[in-house]
Order: structure tokens, then C-alpha cells, then sequence
């Protein structure tokens, strides 16, 4: 019989086969962590096994957060993920509703956000309910690091939430857990009646959890949705506004795409046309990135979305903990309820810059709330106002036209000055000439211009003003339905550049208007006007260029602005029209006015100091160009 012999290969390979199962069996072994995980999976398959429905926790009667059966495997999978935050994964998903007479907002767990945010008592231009907030267009995310060396973000992770009232106020904690002693938490405070919503991110017993050597970031961003009929005109008045350190309000570009990088930042405003959502925190931001994206420029295009806004900024820790105080504006651009927060949020509201927006806000805003008091139709309050600014402005109206009467006067003694000096080598005497027979008779050419110069102000501020003046939205008067909107009459079957695809009304009757008080303008002035001298413009041509340039120009950019402001400039005309009609045939008397020049012609006429200085440096540049002239 043959020997069997010891295979010492064979040996080696059962030694080998048992080091891999033994390596593979140390690998594969769990962590604490995942230790923990299995055994709360334990516990919790064992508490569902002795319950034959789901537990459902209910916070005011409308919010549910229902815990439902999970896959043990799936739980120890996300809590390994998570670590020390690993209870979120115990948490399902669910909603908590806190809401007021004129705001409603619904708060996920997931993240711990407002999923919805609802303006009451205001509806879109097709009557449908106003969100700011819906269908996944806003996101409100912290991204943090941990101990464990894992990055971490509050929009993936569940908030367990907690509803209480405090008085009339609806107080909602919405905590990500760590455990019940330690833990993130967002508190809402709503109150009655308000806009504005207590907004605070605190922490408790974090700080052996977070990484404070890598940068925590909050990043908030909102796709504005289109509420209004013109996307083109909303996108116009569609931009962000933000507040600095030093009460300095900025705005990002209102066209196309713009970002802007900041400092000590106090609030940020992602503001639309008519309403806005801002953030306000009473710890000022060390450091901002803003950032503004025009989603669509067409009006063709049918595209639910205005602009794209995103702010981004890092937050600070105290003592290794969060601790914000902040709030959330969601609603309305109405200068009188922002006005109330003493925040300086009502400047979103563009009133204008420099003595435009003080105009605005000391007079204009003012008289308008006091009229709309007791006038209930805002057509006729636009009316009314118009008559108020136009008989204010009036002086100013017959002084323009009182000069224009005495230049005419003047105008024979003009044309006898150019006749007896012409010439490019006389034009400095003739200049002297004029201005002396100007003077004796009283006349001053800059006369007419001051009242012209004086009314300008009032002009931009109410550009300013019916804009952004919220209560004129979908306020009707005759076939205008908005008249915070262009007043459509006819709607081409093409769309023209810079004019739209519509015709409104308002603007070519405020065109139409506006050409004729340039041409009483312009042949008032034609009386006025000395002949044009060798080397100076034809002023009587850039005027007739103008009478026509003006209201083609009205015809076209106003065609899709706000019908109030269009209204305005009409009514403005006519009353201006009346005015000078009213003026020209029973106020002033040309033979009266010629008499008084007459008069003041024999009187003995004081040389001021600026006549003095102007008088003697036109001798002097009279005297140089003579020796000039000599020496050629």
C-alpha cells in the first residue's frame, strides 16, 4: 500500500482561506455608531410589532407628522450616514401650518423650511392665489460640518416639530436633533395680523458635534414667480435690494445677470414688482454673495418665473453654538406698512432718488392716502391729484409764459441789433447789446427756463410714484382693468419690438396731448426767439424736432407701462393747455407788458455784480479778439 505523504501546499491554502475570513470578519464588523443604530432599530421593530396602526402626532388640529414603519436596514444605513444627527432619520416627513388673517405659511420637516408661503387678500392678474413660495422654488439650507469630518446640509435633514401659542402668537420650534438636550433648532413666531414673522436659528449642546474650523453657510434662494400681466414691465421693476452696515440701501442691475459681492450685510430683499420676501437678521452678515438672474427677457415667452435670486453668506458661531436673531418679510410693497418696521425695508419701495424721492414721500404719498381716504374710485383720485399738483404748479407756468410774452416784445430791438452788427467779428458786441436793452427793459432770458427747470423734479418724482404706488393694482377705471398695468384696447395678432403686442389707449391719447402743448410751446417760443446767429444752432428746428420726436416717444415706451401714469400725463396736458389758453387771452396784455418795458427803460438801471463781472469779462475777451484780429 502506497504511503499517503503530508501536502504542505495544502496546508498553506486552509491557512490563507482562514487569514481572508478572519480580516474580512474584523473589516465588516459595525462601529459604535452603527452598534447604536441596530439596537434603536431593535427597539423601534419591536415597538411595531405590537402596533397595529401608525402613531400620528397632530399640532393645532392641521398639522400631522405621522412615524411610520421602517426598514431596519435602511434606518442604520442613513443613521451611519449622519452620525451624531442620525435621529433625523427617525423622523418622517410632514407639515406644520402657522397662518394669520393676511398670511399663511407651511413649514416641512424636511430642512425645517417654508414650503409655502401664501399672501392673502391678494390675487395674481388671472385671479389665482398669490404665493411667494410653492412647488420647490425657494430653498432655505444651512451647510455645516461635523466632529466626524462629515458635511452636512439642513434641507436634506428632518426637523422634528413642536407647536405652541404664546398669547395670540402661533410659536413653532422646529428642532434637528441630536437628542432631546442637544439639538438645532428654527423658531417661528407668527403674529396676528402681521407680514412680518419672528425668525430665530439657535442651537443647544452643539459644539462638541460641529467642525468650527470648516465654514458654515446659510444659502437662501427664491425663483420670483410672475404675478402681473406685462412679464417685460415686471421684470422692470423686479430687482434686489440689500442693506449695508452703515444704513447704505444698494440694489443689484434690474437687467439681465448681475452679482455683487458685500460686507456687513443687515437685511437682503428679493424684491418683485409688488411684493417681496426679505430676510432681516439683528446680526449683521460679515460677508454677502448676491446674486440676480433674469430668467427670461421674451414677452413672448409664457414662463411662470420673473428673476432667479441667491444669497449666500457664512455664519459665525458664539461659543461654538448658533445664535441669530432674524426675521422673514413675506408680503406686500406698501411703503405704509413698511414704513412701520423701523428697519429701513420701505426704501425697497422706489420712490426715487435725491429731492425726487422726498417730493414722493412729503407730498405725494401723503395727499394720495388722504384722498383715497374718502374716494373710493382711483381714477378719479389720479384726477384729482393731477389738478392739485397742476394748480400748485401753475405760477410757476405763468412766469414761464409771462417771460416768453416780454422776450416778444422784445424781439423787433433784437432783430435791429443782429441787422446793425452782423458777422462772426461782431458777435461779442452784439451779445453786449442784447444783454444791455435786456436789462434796462427788466428781461431776463433765464426767466422762462427757471419754471421750466422747477417743474422737472415733479415730473420724475410721479414717474417714480404710480409705478410702484401698490393700491393702484387691479384698480379699474373706464376700459383700463389695472391701473398698475398697460390698458389694452386691441391685441395684434404680432408682437413689435420695444412696443409689444397690444395697443393701449392711454398712452396715445397722453401723445396726442402732449403734441399740441409743444406747439403751443413752440410758437410761443417762436415769438420769443431771437434769429439764429453764424455758428449757433437753429433752435427753431431742434424745437419742431422735438414737438414731433416727444410724442412718438410717449407712444412707444408707454404703451407697456402702468395706464395710472399715462392717465396722469394726459390729464396733466389738458389742464396745462387750458391754463396757458387762460393766461394768453385774459391775463396777460401785451400792449400793458410793452408800456412797462418802456417805462422801465427810462429808469435808471443799478448794475449788479454778476452783470458787472459778465459785462467786463465779455470786454475783455471784445478787446483780445480785436488784437487778434489786428495782428492777422
Amino acid at each position: 500500500m502506497e504511503q499517503k505523504k503530508f501536502d504542505f501546499n495544502s496546508l498553506i491554502g486552509f491557512v490563507l482561506l482562514g487569514a481572508i475570513m478572519l480580516w474580512w470578519m474584523y473589516s465588516n464588523q459595525p462601529t459604535p455608531e452603527e452598534q447604536a443604530a441596530q439596537e434603536k432599530a431593535a427597539e423601534i421593530e419591536q415597538v411595531e410589532a405590537t402596533k397595529a396602526t401608525t402613531n400620528t402626532a397632530t399640532f393645532n388640529d392641521t398639522t400631522q407628522t405621522t412615524l411610520q414603519a421602517t426598514d431596519s436596514l435602511s434606518l442604520i444605513k442613513a443613521k451611519g450616514k449622519l452620525g451624531d444627527f442620525g435621529y433625523s432619520a427617525t423622523i418622517a416627513e410632514g407639515e406644520t401650518i402657522l397662518e394669520n388673517n393676511v398670511l399663511k405659511l407651511v413649514i416641512s420637516n424636511k430642512g425645517g423650511q417654508i414650503k409655502e408661503a401664501l399672501i392673502k387678500n391678494y390675487v395674481t392678474y388671472d385671479s389665482l392665489p398669490l404665493y411667494i413660495v410653492k412647488d420647490q422654488n425657494a430653498s432655505f439650507n444651512i451647510n455645516f460640518g461635523t466632529s466626524e469630518n462629515r458635511i452636512l446640509n439642513t434641507k436634506d435633514l428632518m426637523f422634528e416639530p413642536t407647536l405652541t401659542t404664546d398669547g395670540s402668537n402661533e410659536v413653532l420650534s422646529m428642532k434637528l436633533k441630536v437628542s432631546d438636550s442637544r439639538y438645532l433648532e428654527y423658531r417661528y413666531e407668527m403674529k396676528p395680523d402681521e407680514y412680518m414673522v419672528d425668525f430665530n436659528i439657535r442651537s443647544q449642546g452643539l459644539s462638541t458635534s460641529l467642525n468650527s474650523a470648516q465654514q458654515i453657510t446659510l444659502d437662501w434662494s427664491l425663483d420670483g414667480f410672475s404675478h402681473e400681466k406685462s412679464i417685460r414691465y415686471e421684470n422692470q421693476q423686479t430687482e434686489m435690494y440689500y442693506e449695508k452696515g452703515d444704513e447704505d440701501i444698494d440694489y443689484l442691475s434690474v437687467g439681465g445677470e448681475d452679482d455683487a459681492e458685500e460686507t456687513d450685510v443687515n437685511w437682503v430683499a428679493f424684491k418683485q414688482h409688488f411684493f417681496s420676501a426679505i430676510l432681516i437678521s439683528d446680526k449683521a452678515f460679515d460677508s454677502a454673495k448676491l446674486t440676480s438672474v433674469t430668467l427670461t427677457k421674451d414677452e413672448e415667452i409664457d414662463t411662470v418665473f420673473t428673476k432667479a435670486f441667491a444669497l449666500k453668506a457664512p455664519l459665525a458661531l458664539d461659543g461654538g453654538e448658533f445664535n441669530y436673531n432674524m426675521n422673514w418679510y413675506i408680503g406686500p410693497n406698501d411703503y405704509q406698512i413698511l414704513k412701520k418696521y423701523d428697519r429701513n425695508i420701505k426704501e425697497i419701495v422706489n420712490l426715487g432718488w435725491g429731492i425726487f424721492g422726498y417730493i414722493n414721500r412729503l407730498i405725494f404719498v401723503p395727499v394720495f392716502n388722504f384722498l383715497q381716504g374718502f374716494i373710493g374710485n382711483y381714477g378719479v383720485i389720479i384726477i384729482l391729484l393731477t389738478i392739485v399738483v397742476r394748480i400748485i404748479m401753475s405760477p410757476l407756468v405763468y412766469k414761464s409764459y409771462l417771460s416768453s410774452a416780454k422776450m416778444k416784445v422784445l424781439k423787433p430791438e433784437m432783430e435791429e441789433i443782429n441787422k446793425r452788427l452782423p458777422g462772426k467779428e461782431n458777435a461779442m458786441k452784439r451779445q453786449q447789446e442784447t444783454m444791455a436793452v435786456q436789462s434796462k427793459a427788466g428781461v431776463s432770458p433765464l426767466s422762462g427756463c427757471i419754471p421750466a427747470l422747477l417743474q422737472m423734479p415733479v415730473f420724475f418724482a410721479l414717474f417714480r410714484f404710480f409705478p410702484s404706488n401698490i393700491d393702484l393694482r387691479q384698480k379699474g377705471f373706464l376700459w383700463a382693468d389695472d391701473l398698475s398695468s398697460y390698458d389694452s384696447v386691441f391685441e395684434l395678432p404680432f408682437h413689435i419690438p420695444m412696443y409689444g403686442s397690444h395697443i393701449s389707449l392711454f398712452p396715445i391719447l397722453a401723445s396726442v396731448a402732449i403734441f399740441f402743448y409743444m406747439r403751443m410751446s413752440q410758437s410761443q417760443q417762436m415769438g420769443m426767439q431771437q434769429p439764429t446767429q453764424e455758428g449757433m444752432p437753429d433752435m427753431q428746428k431742434m424745437m419742431k424736432m422735438m414737438m414731433y420726436l416727444s410724442p412718438v416717444m410717449m407712444l412707444i415706451f408707454f404703451n407697456m407701462y402702468a395706464s395710472s401714469l399715462s392717465l396722469y400725463y394726459f390729464v396733466s396736458n389738458l389742464l396745462t393747455i387750458t391754463i396757458m389758453l387762460v393766461i394768453k387771452h385774459y391775463i396777460i396784455d401785451e400792449e400793458k407788458i410793452h408800456a412797462k418795458i418802456e417805462e422801465n427803460k427810462k429808469k435808471p438801471k443799478k448794475e449788479g455784480k454778476f452783470r458787472k463781472r459778465l459785462n467786463d469779462a465779455m470786454k475783455q475777451a471784445q478787446e483780445q479778439q480785436a488784437k487778434q484780429q489786428k495782428k492777422r
